[in-house]
C-alpha cells in the first residue's frame, strides 16, 4: 500500500513537470485569432495548454513588464520606454514576433449613404478640435433614422492598441481624439453597436467585420484613391491604416514557447490567419 501511494505521488510529480501551461494576454483585436491558434496547438502539442485572455494591448504589455505573461499580444508595437521598462524589471531583452497583417477598417450603419472617407474627414469627425460634428458636415449627408443628424462616434478605451493606432494615423502623435465618444472595451462590442445605431460610426481590426454594417473605403487624401480593407490591401499596406500584429516574449523563449512561436509561423497557423481574417506574414 506504501509502495502504491509513493507510487501515485511520482506519477503526479512527473505529470505536472511535463503539463506546461503557456500565458497569453493582450490585444483584444489578436484575442480571437490567438484562441483559435491554442485550440489547434492543443491537438498539435496535447502537453501544453495556451491559455488566452484579452483586455487591451497596454494590459498584455504589462503584464510582461511585470513578468506575469510567457507570451503578450499587441495590435502595436511595445514603445521604446515599454521596452526599457521590461528590461529594467526582468532582466532581458524583449523579443518582437510579427505575426499578422491588418486592416483598421472603418464602418458605419448600412442605412448610411456614404461609401467612403479621407484621413482628413476621419480627423474632423475623430480629432480634437475637429468640427465635423452632424452627418451633414461630411459630404452633405443625411443618414435615415438618425435623430438630428448627429455622428456617435465609437471607439475604445484608451489602453487598447486598436486605439493608439487609429489615433496617431489619422491625428499624428501631437494631437488627441476629441472627448464625448462611446468608449467600448473590445471590437465586438463596437460592431454590435453600430449596427443598431444608424448615427453612429466606428472602427475595429478587419477580421471582426459581418455583413450587418458597411465598412468605407478610406483616402489618404482629396485626390487619392478610396482603397477598401481586405487581405490584399492589408498585405500590399495600398490600405491607409493596415498595420502589423505582434507577439512579445520577455527574453529568449522557454522550449516550450519558443516551439509554440515556431507553429504559429507556420503553415497551419497561416491558414488559421487567414480564416480568422487576418493576413498572415508574408513568407521570407
Amino acid at each position: 500500500m506504501k509502495f502504491l501511494f509513493l507510487s501515485i505521488l511520482v506519477l503526479s510529480a512527473c505529470s505536472k513537470r511535463e503539463y506546461k501551461i503557456i500565458q497569453n494576454k493582450g490585444s483584444d483585436t489578436v484575442v480571437n485569432l490567438a484562441q483559435a491558434w491554442a485550440e489547434e496547438y492543443k491537438k498539435v502539442q496535447p502537453a501544453v495548454a495556451i491559455a488566452v485572455s484579452g483586455g487591451g494591448s497596454g494590459t498584455g504589455i504589462a503584464a510582461l513588464i511585470n513578468g506575469t505573461v510567457d507570451i503578450a499580444n499587441s495590435s502595436r508595437p511595445m514603445k521604446e520606454e515599454e521596452k526599457a521598462t521590461a528590461k529594467k524589471n526582468n532582466g532581458k531583452e524583449v523579443n518582437e514576433f510579427v505575426v499578422g497583417l491588418d486592416a483598421l477598417a472603418v464602418f458605419v450603419h448600412p442605412d448610411n449613404s456614404l461609401t467612403g472617407l479621407s484621413l482628413e474627414e476621419l480627423a474632423c469627425i475623430y480629432g480634437e478640435g475637429g468640427t465635423c460634428d452632424k452627418w451633414s458636415d461630411v459630404r452633405g449627408t443625411v443618414v435615415p433614422g438618425c435623430q438630428d443628424n448627429k455622428i456617435i462616434r465609437v471607439s475604445r478605451q484608451s489602453n487598447s492598441g486598436t486605439y493608439q493606432y487609429f489615433r496617431e494615423t489619422i491625428l499624428g502623435e501631437a494631437r488627441d481624439l476629441k472627448s464625448g465618444s462611446m468608449d467600448l472595451n473590445g471590437s465586438r462590442e463596437s460592431i454590435d453597436l453600430v449596427e443598431k445605431t444608424p448615427c453612429a460610426i466606428g472602427y475595429s481590426g478587419m477580421g471582426y467585420l459581418t455583413a450587418k454594417i458597411k465598412a468605407l473605403c478610406v483616402s489618404k487624401g482629396k485626390d487619392s484613391p478610396c482603397i477598401s480593407p481586405t487581405l490584399e490591401t492589408a498585405t500590399d499596406k495600398s490600405y491607409p491604416i493596415a498595420r502589423e500584429l505582434y507577439m512579445y516574449t520577455s527574453g529568449e523563449p522557454s522550449p516550450e514557447v519558443k516551439a509554440y512561436m515556431d507553429w504559429v509561423q507556420g503553415e497551419e497557423a497561416r491558414k488559421i490567419t487567414i480564416n480568422s481574417g487576418f493576413v498572415p506574414v508574408p513568407k521570407k
